[in-house]
């Protein structure tokens, strides 16, 4: 079985000294690769992940992007039928990021972009980053959504990854349905974290919207449930049966990728690193490694 792990996190020796002693996985190459090895996984496209660039310095936050970018390119180009490398942006600052979008891409040679939720507060979807996402669509870009970090105090005493992350990922796709930017950048190609979050759950009721307060949707003119079929999901923390069938009630099952999530998954016992995708059958190989050719079609040339 060929398999191609869309989500995984891997933090080149730069970019993880710059986050200084942030309370997050090092995240080292060696060390997703003894992963791969165990489950059988031939190919990944890695990112950093949260918090990507912006730790509220404009500054550090361009120095971070460019160590991130130029350490994972270095990854991409020693193994690049393994390997494939997401950019991360000094976003909310969009002039950096359109420089760096054109250095990852365009120099680096790296395959497409990660994006977060939110950076201090600046949603996706927010008015401030149309000019960047007018780019991605002209170069039909495919972007990795993440969750980040909420900007906001968590109410209760729970860590943030718990069900914050996933609700985070609602509000980006709320706004990125009724701000209207997925009906003017459908030529962008989204992978979704987590299998959407809570979204696919309570994709009908986003799609309410339009029936209760139709004058706030009228820039998603095809409904909220139809953009949200569009998008691709990867199962990274979410390979659990009610996640996967909330996920096919709102998508085909072409449109989801299996991912890690590494170095956040808690790593199942034997050989499978999956194992709620065994009752999928033979929908199965599609969702391990065919479907991610719309995302990064040479990888997954490549592990075929």
């Amino acid at each position: 079985m060929r398999r191609i792990d869309a989500h995984a996190h891997v933090l080149p020796p730069a970019y993880r000294r710059l986050l200084g002693d942030l309370p997050i996985p090092p995240g080292r190459l060696e060390d997703y690769e003894d992963v791969m090895a165990r489950y059988g996984i031939d190919a990944a496209v890695i990112s950093t992940g949260p918090p990507g660039a912006f730790l509220g310095d404009p500054g550090q936050a361009r120095e971070l992007a460019r160590a991130a970018n130029e350490g994972i390119a270095e990854i991409v180009r020693g193994d690049p039928e393994r390997f494939a490398g997401l950019a991360t942006l000094p976003l909310p600052d969009v002039d950096a990021a359109h420089v760096e979008l054109a250095y990852a891409l365009d120099e680096l040679g790296l395959d497409g972009v990660l994006l977060l939720t939110n950076v201090a507060g600046t949603y996706l979807g927010d008015a401030a980053l149309e000019p960047l996402l007018a780019k991605l669509a002209r170069r039909a870009a495919y972007v990795f959504v993440h969750p980040g970090f909420p900007p906001h105090a968590p109410p209760l005493p729970h860590p943030v990854w718990l069900y914050e992350f996933p609700f985070d990922t609602v509000r980006a796709l709320a706004n990125l349905i009724y701000s209207g930017a997925f009906e003017r950048h459908g030529a962008i190609t989204w992978q979704i974290a987590h299998l959407g979050g809570a979204a696919p759950v309570l994709a009908h009721r986003l799609a309410s919207l339009a029936l209760r307060e139709p004058q706030l949707a009228a820039q998603a003119p095809a409904g909220a449930v139809e953009y949200l079929r569009r998008l691709y999901y990867d199962t990274g923390l979410a390979d659990n049966a009610p996640a996967l069938a909330a996920v096919r009630e709102v998508a085909s099952v072409d449109h989801v990728v299996f991912g890690t999530d590494w170095p956040y998954l808690a790593l199942p016992e034997g050989e499978d690193p999956a194992p709620a995708l065994a009752a999928l059958g033979e929908q199965r190989s599609g969702i391990d490694a065919a479907n991610a050719a719309a995302l990064v079609p040479r990888l997954a040339a490549a592990a075929a």
